[in-house]
């Protein structure tokens, strides 16, 4: 199984963490991991979450990115967390 990374910049408030994965659950998309911490000031936060390979990622992709609270979106197939996850 191939592991991908998504990479969001978010704004940092209660309740964006359960709306992004609100939106996987939605959709029966697990989620194989998430990391998340602020970034600069504190008003934004990065976070990091791995899924498995899947049919359905593009259009997850596509919603993430209509979400009013998610700054930036990019999916990142060579990043270090997917040789760590499939050694797992």
């Amino acid at each position: 199984m191939h592991n991908y990374v998504i990479e969001l910049l978010v704004r940092n408030h209660a309740g964006v963490m359960s709306q992004i994965t609100g939106l996987f659950s939605r959709r029966n998309f697990n989620l194989e991991g998430i990391i998340c911490g602020p970034v600069g000031d504190g008003g934004e936060s990065r976070m990091i979450l791995t899924v498995a390979d899947n049919s359905k990622l593009e259009q997850i992709l596509l919603q993430l990115e209509k979400l009013y609270d998610v700054l930036q979106v990019h999916k990142v197939d060579d990043h270090p967390l997917t040789k760590v996850l499939e050694e797992l």
